[in-house]
């Protein structure tokens, strides 16, 4: 009897083998919208204002991508998913693009079906908990119920964590962050497991965020990155060099306030073909010239939107670390623009 997984990946699998035939830059160009995946509410990431407009690190990859196929950072159409929805939603063609906080893994990548067109945030998993707790380390934990969302990675990680070190621990199924951290707050787990920005961008939310700790231990690998499905190269494309311009634009110094100046004035060959004044690279992937142009234009470099949303200077605090640039001791590397 096949497992619930492996029937699960073959039913995902089977519906974006179906969804990927057709081309999904002429579906969105026809639509005049890109239908992005986005969390159910993650404050810093992609989560709404208080007027209903969502916003955040993830979002802004929706609309650089909207910047540059259709010429306005506003078409977009979000479609809140959870860890368990999400690979459906997009196999299925409900979405065109998953811009949430989801982990690059091997079976993701092939037995799903799917491609990950880049990381935009390299993280790992972490625990917090009440200081009231008294504990200072993960290895305390053993005998303690964990808030832990289904359908996740973290799941994985968190039973191998606790099996490697000798530990047990309940699970408390939880499928939404809103839910985990209104059960972690009613104390009903001692323990909330997830990616550590996520554990930084919900604490952020609390009304005491000083009476919760980050515990020290990283468990895992995980670089989040936007995913499209397999099968459609030239969608995939797209979304993979709109995420790049991100990133080369803050290498190469351009910013959402220079880059007209930028545009008009830089002898910089590999800015000149980023920003479509020289080549016509645009044109290999179905789009103009002046695609990454728009993309920075509207949403700023990769640091700029790092620290709008999730910076030092914001309420979720994270410093750059792992998503620095390489040329800044960090993982960041965008491949040439030629």
């Amino acid at each position: 009897m096949k497992s619930t997984y492996i029937l699960g990946a073959m039913a995902v699998a089977g519906l974006a083998a179906s969804a990927a035939s057709a081309a999904t830059l002429d579906d969105v160009k026809a639509a005049g919208t890109i239908k992005c995946g986005v969390s159910t509410g993650l404050a810093g990431f992609s989560n709404p204002d208080a007027a209903g407009k969502w916003e955040g690190f993830d979002v802004s990859v929706c609309r650089a991508l909207a910047a540059a196929v259709l010429g306005d950072a506003e078409k977009v159409t979000y479609v809140p998913t959870t860890g368990k929805t999400r690979f459906t939603a997009l196999a299925s063609g409900e979405v065109d693009i998953l811009a949430r906080n989801t982990t690059w893994t091997f079976s993701r990548d092939t037995d799903l079906g799917f491609d990950f067109v880049g990381v935009n945030y390299y993280d790992g998993q972490g625990f917090m908990v009440p200081k009231s707790l008294g504990v200072s380390s993960a290895k305390e934990l053993d005998g303690a119920t964990v808030c832990i969302q289904t359908g996740t990675t973290t799941e994985l990680n968190l039973a191998d964590f606790f099996r490697a070190n000798n530990m047990t621990y309940e699970p408390v199924p939880i499928e939404t962050n809103a839910e985990a951290q209104q059960k972690y707050l009613a104390n009903a787990c001692d323990a909330y497991t997830t990616d550590a920005s996520g554990l930084a961008a919900t604490r952020a939310t609390f009304e005491t965020p000083a009476d919760h700790i980050i515990l020290p231990e990283i468990i895992s690998k995980e670089p989040l990155g936007p995913v499209v499905r397999h099968g459609d190269n030239q969608w995939g494309d797209v979304a993979m060099w709109t995420l790049n311009a991100l990133i080369a634009a803050e290498e190469y110094g351009v910013t959402k306030a220079n880059v007209d100046d930028m545009k008009a004035n830089s002898n910089n060959p590999e800015v000149r073909r980023l920003l479509g004044v020289e080549g016509d690279l645009g044109a290999m992937i179905g789009l103009d010239s002046e695609f990454a142009y728009r993309a920075i234009k509207s949403e700023g470099n990769y640091g700029e939107i790092f620290d709008a949303f999730l910076g030092p200077n914001t309420a979720i605090g994270l410093e750059r670390g792992l998503n620095a640039q390489w040329t800044q001791g960090g993982l960041l590397y965008a491949p040439p623009f030629r």
